[in-house]
């Protein structure tokens, strides 16, 4: 792993960690709430400054964070502890959270769609890759392919199928136009292991997104993602799929994967892991946001507070539960990282 992943890895952690902390903290600042530290990793100080009320601090494992708000976890009998403040905001502030992730999330599907931009589903060549055989043969960016072995290409999805409807290995004769000229080139297709399919070895073109589209876009992308997500919770718990989960470990060997297909690539697995932490984090599991939200709601429900010991011991349980989660989800990941 080059230097330069292990900059992108720890990039993406902190990013994911702070947009996550700063939902709370900024919303927790918005109802008035005193907050006494915001802290970003977890472990050592790297570094630490006291602002007007709250302390930011900077630890050495970009690997989780806070936000600790007076009054969050014992009962406070200052006006501005978090226990003092309306049900509503105490769920909004524990809310912003996941949002702030979900909201980030989308905010990297718009700088994609816009700045990278989308595949188009038009038949036009946008690049050859090197030394393929599209690139040997002479394609060429721009090229509006129109037929494969006699069968008409209307748009960009009938490039493959025509291709993987022939006998493997049939060589192929491509009529494309090129500056309003019809002509024919021969190659032979290959087979990515990866895809599982016979490729040549051509991407389409971009169409780059205004912003209004690009917002759409991103947020249907961001709840596309989220129910997949939910089903595949769904079936790893009721045991249609195998229950495969990454930890730390194994997101770092992902981005690492990631950063040698592009930038693009990154951004999109960062927006997916944005994501992910933020819905799993509204799961109604002890420790988690979600959890607190379902104890305020009871608050709000039966108009007084659930005992703060008996809250605060089963978010200690759950907390020590996940922890202990998280090591065996690790040791999974080293062992496959090392097996192969």
């Amino acid at each position: 792993m080059t230097v330069v992943t292990i900059l992108i890895v720890i990039g993406v952690f902190c990013l994911l960690i702070l947009s996550h902390e700063f939902g709370h903290f900024i919303v927790a600042k918005a109802c008035g709430v005193y907050v006494e530290d915001f802290s970003l990793g977890m472990g050592p100080k790297l570094f630490q400054i006291k602002g007007k009320e709250t302390t930011y601090t900077l630890r050495l494992l970009p690997i989780g964070g806070w936000c600790n708000m007076r009054g969050e976890d014992e009962d406070s009998d200052d006006p501005r502890a978090f226990n003092k403040k309306k049900v509503w905001q105490r769920m909004l502030i524990i809310f912003a959270g996941p949002l702030m992730n979900f909201i980030i999330a989308i905010i990297i599907f718009v700088i994609v769609f816009m700045m990278i931009g989308t595949a188009s589903s038009a038949n036009i060549v946008g690049e050859p890759i090197a030394d393929s055989p599209a690139e040997i043969a002479g394609l060429e960016a721009g090229d509006v392919i129109t037929e494969i072995n006699g069968t008409a290409i209307d748009e960009w999805a009938d490039i493959g199928a025509v291709i993987n409807a022939q006998e493997p290995g049939t060589t192929l004769n491509i009529t494309v136009e090129r500056d309003g000229s019809e002509m024919d080139i021969v190659l032979e297709p290959y087979f990515s292991e990866e895809e599982q399919a016979w490729k040549i070895g051509i991407y389409p073109i971009r169409e780059h997104q205004n912003i209004f589209t690009a917002i759409g876009m991103g947020v249907t992308q961001s709840i596309d993602f989220a129910v997949l997500l939910v089903q595949s919770i769904v079936q790893m718990i009721t045991g249609q799929i195998p229950a495969e989960v990454a930890g730390p470990v194994g997101i770092v060997t992902i981005i690492g994967q990631a950063t040698s297909y592009g930038v693009q690539n990154v951004l999109i697995l960062v927006a997916y892991l944005s994501i992910n932490l933020g819905l799993i984090n509204l799961f109604p599991l002890p420790a988690l946001d979600g959890s607190r939200l379902v104890f305020l709601a009871i608050e709000g429900i039966r108009k007084k507070p659930i005992d703060r010991a008996k809250e605060g011991m089963i978010h200690f349980i759950g907390l020590v539960l996940l922890f202990g989660l998280m090591i065996v989800i690790t040791y999974q990941d080293i062992a496959r990282l090392v097996t192969g």
